[in-house]
């Protein structure tokens, strides 16, 4: 045994980093090495020489824009910046000692050698969403609460909808976390806010300690990200880790009973409530649907015999599909929780301006719907845009991240009027068409095994990917018929062919506007 553990204390604390509970704490000669150097490690490392620490910023990529961010970093007091795939390989001292603590970027794996020499060493190790936990208490500034969200599926959305209805309820609130601003430079606003709606990946989950909400949620939870954790059953337990320590309420999808089990199984806080969601009719304790209608049961007085009225699905889009409607719900529900009136949902709702790429309309022509969905880089989130479609032209493939397809194909064969396939190994997806769905026609760009969407440097060529795009819309628009929705949902990642999922879809809609269509970019329904 060493560091932590010999004091008894939790691996991830040490006698000294457990009195760092707020901003004006002793930081001050803490030695700190901050792993990867993107928006996430930049934010921490410069957080942390604001404080006073010591602190060494190790990254494996020696780019030009991470040289720039370097220099920025030892301007402002970092007393060493270290790029290249050789620093990455071990734990450096800092200032010819051992580290104190390490605060690791959410994409660093467990297994990564650095932080599994700092594991081995007993050095704590945390994400930023735990250090900006440690600093949101700060003298002359309020403190804001957090109400936080994760699920494999519908975060961002439901982060959306949730810093909505905060602000039309008339809080100043952002949504921060593994969406939008870094969670630290929130923190640091000088005016500081009432609530943050805080959007928590697995990775950094895991990396979080000590975070004690007022409300949280996991909306939802399937296979993915195996390849990160090691298993199924440790992505579970982090997406689970979101409900302990939480004070006023646990929300639970009421139609995934893996979310229910996980409140059961929380340490939270005397008095914490479990309040439940549904698309269907809703329980005491519970928000849902009662014909057209969002309604409450659970934050009312008289929620035994009446529920108060929410919105309107309609107030969500024209069309709107089941996971929307369990997304506005979960947001309601973490609001009221958090004391906002009816009011401030049906407002929240109406203001929502939702991101792209989360099935967004490009173009109604000739009778077929051209759906982007490139956000669903999982099996779980294309199985809830197919589900929305009766008769779906499916674009799907692309980085698999070590899921199985076969279920997802099992689920949704019958609504399958054809499959194009992209990635640069599409046979994970093939072997389950062939499996479960051997009579639906399958099209695969014959170049796909060679590589076909880099250049050579192991980095995403842009120009191949959209050309790619434009073979894959002309092939859809060739097997399309009347009444068809061509709905690209990839069910995989985008890192073989594009340079993020947003490049993937943003090459669909320019490839299909490219043919003549030329519909409008509606908002998500």
């Amino acid at each position: 045994m060493s560091g932590a553990e010999e004091t008894g204390l939790p691996r991830w604390e040490t006698p000294r980093l457990k009195n760092l509970t707020s901003w004006d704490s002793d930081w001050a000669g803490l030695r700190v090495v901050v792993a990867g150097i993107g928006a996430s490690g930049f934010s921490a490392a410069d957080t942390l020489i604001e404080l006073g620490a010591i602190v060494v910023v190790v990254d494996a990529g020696a780019t030009e824009e991470n040289e720039a961010k370097a220099d920025t970093l030892r301007i402002v007091g970092a007393r060493q910046v270290l790029l290249g795939a050789d620093h990455a390989e071990s734990l450096p001292l800092v200032d010819g000692e051992q580290a104190d603590l390490v605060v690791t970027s959410p994409g660093w794996r467990p297994s990564q050698p650095l932080l599994a020499q700092a594991a081995a060493a007993g050095v704590p190790i945390w994400g930023d969403v735990e250090l900006a936990w440690r600093v949101r208490v700060r003298e002359g500034r309020p403190t804001a609460e957090w109400l936080t969200i994760t699920g494999t599926n519908g975060k961002t959305t439901t982060v959306g909808l949730t810093e909505a209805m905060l602000i039309a309820g008339g809080k100043r609130a952002v949504a921060a976390g593994n969406v939008g601003t870094p969670i630290l430079d929130v923190i640091r606003d000088p005016q500081g806010y009432d609530f943050l709606a805080v959007e928590l990946s697995s990775f950094q989950l895991h990396w979080a300690h000590s975070i004690s909400p007022l409300a949280s949620v996991c909306l939802n939870v399937a296979e993915d990200h195996v390849d990160w954790h090691g298993s199924y059953e440790a992505y579970v337990a982090a997406k689970a880790s979101i409900y302990e320590r939480t004070r006023i309420a646990c929300i639970y999808n009421v139609e995934q009973r893996d979310t229910e089990t996980m409140v059961e199984e929380a340490d939270v806080i005397e008095g914490c409530r479990a309040v439940g969601f549904t698309t269907g009719m809703p329980s005491i304790s519970m928000l849902g649907v009662v014909e057209d209608l969002l309604v409450d049961r659970a934050f009312i007085q008289q929620r035994k015999d009446s529920a108060a009225e929410l919105a309107s699905i309609s107030e969500l889009g024209d069309v709107v599909p089941r996971h929307l409607v369990a997304n506005a719900l979960a947001a309601a529900a973490l609001v009221r929780a958090a004391g906002l009136p009816v009011a401030a949902v049906r407002d929240g709702i109406r203001a929502f301006q939702p991101g792209d790429h989360r099935i967004q309309v490009v173009a109604n022509e000739d009778g077929v719907l051209w759906i982007n969905d490139s956000k669903a880089t999982n099996p779980h989130a294309a199985s809830a845009s197919l589900s929305s479609f009766p008769s779906v032209v499916w674009v799907a493939g692309g980085l698999s991240k070590g899921v199985s397809y076969d279920d997802l194909v099992k689920d949704n064969a019958k609504r399958l009027r054809a499959v194009v396939l992209i990635g640069q190994d599409p046979t994970p997806l093939q072997g389950a068409l062939a499996r479960h769905a051997p009579d639906v026609p399958v099209s695969s760009y014959p170049r796909l095994h060679t590589g076909f969407g880099h250049d050579g440097s192991g980095s995403p060529d842009p120009v191949s990917g959209d050309a790619l795009m434009q073979w894959v819309v002309a092939e859809a628009a060739r097997v399309a018929r009347d009444g068809d929705t061509v709905l690209m949902a990839p069910a995989a990642a985008s890192m073989d062919q594009f340079s993020s999922y947003a490049h993937r879809g943003a090459a669909f809609m320019a490839a299909v506007r490219a043919r003549g269509g030329q519909g409008t970019i509606a908002k998500e329904f």
